[in-house]
């Protein structure tokens, strides 16, 4: 009976506890512990989401979230998917957002979720050689941007007027016209000016293959989608690719994307300048997102002012253009140049006097020349540098005067001698300025392709054009 008993007790011990368990080490099982104890709790936070009560096929409009202006949201389609749109406003508890794409299948009572990350961009050396949309996923095909570094989207707090260091040393361009009229520094925001068509992206495609900088950022915001292609295969060399960071937005993408995607090109350069970098920021095109916040502030209520344009749309130049510069603190230094539409060829543009009053100078593309088959067609009369008088010689200041005064003469009576109204011998400036009208024309034009190095321009220059 007892040894009965027994065999039935060990026998239900090997039933409760398998001899493999039993056998188990020790070490094995605080491993498994260990492995179990590796994997983050599951998130057990509530979901907080609002809902869609409102959209326009431009602005949607939300209720049941408090979230920021700037913050990303996730909207819910009919489809089962999602789109992200961006805060920029509110009326009362009610949430103004924009979407960051097109989208027809939003119903009302769309469940919209915030998102996180909206105020912050990704940054750091992964960035060379890749080119990123508006919110920063690749576009090249070449996988994930494994960039870790994360800063302010909108940029650090403004820093005060001391912080900025003054441009004193020149930064050649590779184009005679620019080096020779309207020297270029190290740190400087130039605007190049001109209408449609009048060669504003090759110039700057010019000064991408010849300009010295450590790193290079390009903005392609609201141009034609053919563009970034063509910018990447034949304006930027290999060896100016595997340092440049191309931003691209094309005009398709809805307005708050082209606002973000300049915004974020220029937190990329404001990175760069702040490891102590010397950043060339090309950006194209200063006006395309000024039309974005048009379109945004309109939307939103804002009165339209000069031509069209709400107070937003002036103040975001102001905003961009601000950010660059030189920085005492790292000793880098941002030289950003800018592309400006003027509207109908329009001088006065609200947008092209905004630009040039911020400015630190300004290049004309003239249309006449262009008509001409002078290029680039650069107006040497009307192109200036601000900081030009810190960063030349006397001796180039003074050629460059010289050959200045000969070309405006020759413009303003060239209908003169052409009519025969004009005799030589009249006036001995004017004859001067007819004398040398070859010699002009031959210095300003250059081909696409050809650099001309800084030195070498100033040498001829004061060579030939010295008082």
């Amino acid at each position: 009976m007892i040894a009965a008993t027994a065999t039935a007790t060990a026998t239900a011990t090997a039933t409760a506890f398998p001899a493999p368990l039993r056998r188990v080490p020790a070490t094995a099982l605080l491993a498994q512990a260990a492995r179990a104890f590796a994997h983050p709790p599951p998130d057990l936070a509530p979901r907080v989401s609002g809902t869609l009560v409102g959209y326009d096929g431009l602005m949607l409009e939300a209720v049941g979230l408090d979230v920021a202006v700037g913050a990303v949201c996730k909207v819910a389609t009919a489809r089962g998917s999602s789109i992200n749109a961006e805060v920029v406003g509110f009326r009362g508890e009610r949430l103004l957002l924009m979407a960051y794409a097109h989208s027809t299948d939003l119903q009302p009572g769309a469940r919209v979720h915030p998102g996180s990350g909206g105020a912050l961009v990704r940054v750091g050396d992964a960035l060379a050689g890749r080119v990123v949309d508006g919110v920063g996923q690749p576009l090249d095909g070449l996988g994930p941007v494994r960039a870790d570094t994360l800063v302010p989207l909108a940029g650090p707090a403004d820093p005060g007027p001391l912080d900025r260091t003054p441009v004193r040393a020149a930064l050649g361009t590779g184009v005679r016209a620019i080096d020779a009229l309207a020297t270029l520094g190290r740190g400087q925001r130039m605007g190049l000016i001109a209408g449609s068509g009048v060669g504003k992206s090759v110039l700057m495609g010019m000064i991408a293959r010849a300009a010295t900088a450590d790193r290079i950022v390009v903005a392609l915001i609201g141009e034609r989608g053919r563009e970034v292609a063509d910018f990447l295969e034949t304006k930027l060399p290999p060896e100016r690719r595997a340092r440049a960071t191309v931003v691209a937005v094309p005009a398709s993408h809805p307005p708050v994307l082209r606002i973000r995607g300049a915004m974020r090109a220029t937190a990329i350069a404001e990175h760069f300048c702040a490891q102590g970098h010397h950043v060339l920021l090309l950006f194209d095109s200063l006006t395309r997102v000024a039309h974005a916040q048009r379109e945004v502030g309109l939307a939103l209520g804002e009165p339209a002012s000069a031509r069209g344009y709400p107070p937003s749309a002036i103040a975001l130049i102001g905003r961009l253009v601000e950010r660059a510069g030189g920085s005492r603190a790292s000793g880098g230094a941002i030289t950003a140049l800018y592309t400006v539409l003027a509207d109908g060829d329009d001088a006065a543009d609200p947008i092209v006097d905004a630009a040039r009053a911020i400015l630190d100078g300004h290049i004309l593309l003239d249309r006449a020349l262009a008509e001409r088959g002078r290029y680039p067609a650069i107006h040497p009369a009307r192109s200036l540098s601000r900081c030009m008088n810190d960063i030349a010689t006397p001796a180039h200041r003074a050629a460059a005067r010289t050959l200045r005064r000969h070309f405006a003469l020759a413009e303003e009576n060239r209908d003169l001698l052409a009519m025969g109204a004009y005799r030589p011998g009249q006036d001995a400036d004017l004859d001067a300025a007819f004398a040398r009208a070859d010699d002009v024309a031959a210095f300003l034009a250059q081909e696409e392709h050809e650099n001309a190095p800084y030195d070498a321009t100033v040498a001829r220059l004061t060579a030939a054009f010295a008082p």
